[in-house]
Protein backbone atom coordinates (compact mmCIF):
# COMPACT_ATOMS: atom_id res chain seq x y z
CA UNK A 1 0.00 0.00 0.00
CA UNK A 2 1.65 3.41 -0.96
CA UNK A 3 1.94 5.53 2.23
CA UNK A 4 1.91 9.29 2.23
CA UNK A 5 3.29 11.31 5.31
CA UNK A 6 4.41 14.74 6.30
CA UNK A 7 7.57 14.41 8.12
CA UNK A 8 8.10 17.27 11.28
CA UNK A 9 11.43 17.61 10.43
CA UNK A 10 11.24 18.42 6.80
CA UNK A 11 7.74 19.43 6.41
CA UNK A 12 7.92 17.15 2.92
CA UNK A 13 5.62 14.67 2.13
CA UNK A 14 7.29 11.14 1.52
CA UNK A 15 5.62 8.39 -0.03
CA UNK A 16 6.28 4.67 0.72
CA UNK A 17 5.53 1.43 -0.67
CA UNK A 18 4.82 -0.60 2.44
CA UNK A 19 3.44 -4.42 2.49
CA UNK A 20 0.14 -3.75 4.81
CA UNK A 21 -3.44 -4.02 4.37
CA UNK A 22 -6.52 -2.43 4.80
CA UNK A 23 -7.24 -4.46 7.94
CA UNK A 24 -4.05 -3.17 9.74
CA UNK A 25 -4.14 -0.31 8.77
CA UNK A 26 -8.13 -0.01 10.95
CA UNK A 27 -6.46 -1.90 13.70
CA UNK A 28 -3.94 0.70 14.38
CA UNK A 29 -5.78 3.66 13.84
CA UNK A 30 -8.69 2.28 16.53
CA UNK A 31 -5.46 1.62 19.23
CA UNK A 32 -3.99 -1.78 18.62
CA UNK A 33 -0.29 -1.37 18.66
CA UNK A 34 1.76 -1.00 15.92
CA UNK A 35 4.09 -3.79 16.92
CA UNK A 36 0.52 -5.93 16.95
CA UNK A 37 -1.19 -4.83 14.35
CA UNK A 38 1.19 -5.25 11.54
CA UNK A 39 3.87 -7.70 12.70
CA UNK A 40 4.88 -7.89 9.23
CA UNK A 41 6.13 -4.63 8.73
CA UNK A 42 9.48 -3.34 9.53
CA UNK A 43 10.22 -1.20 12.33
CA UNK A 44 11.46 1.54 9.87
CA UNK A 45 8.06 1.45 8.08
CA UNK A 46 6.08 1.28 11.47
CA UNK A 47 7.56 4.60 12.05
CA UNK A 48 6.91 6.11 8.99
CA UNK A 49 3.46 5.12 9.21
CA UNK A 50 3.46 6.68 12.89
CA UNK A 51 5.36 9.59 12.42
CA UNK A 52 6.16 10.03 8.68
CA UNK A 53 10.00 10.39 9.41
CA UNK A 54 12.57 7.87 6.56
CA UNK A 55 14.76 6.63 7.67
CA UNK A 56 17.31 8.75 5.59
CA UNK A 57 15.93 11.69 7.98
CA UNK A 58 16.51 9.90 10.89
CA UNK A 59 20.05 8.82 9.75
CA UNK A 60 20.57 13.27 8.93
CA UNK A 61 18.58 14.23 11.98
CA UNK A 62 20.54 11.80 14.80
CA UNK A 63 24.43 11.06 12.70
CA UNK A 64 27.12 11.96 14.80
CA UNK A 65 28.19 15.51 13.41
CA UNK A 66 24.55 16.90 14.70
CA UNK A 67 24.27 15.42 18.14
Amino acid sequence: MLIKRRSPFSGKENERDIPVNDYQMKMWMKGTPIQIAMPNVSADDREFIMTGITPEEWDNMFNEDNV
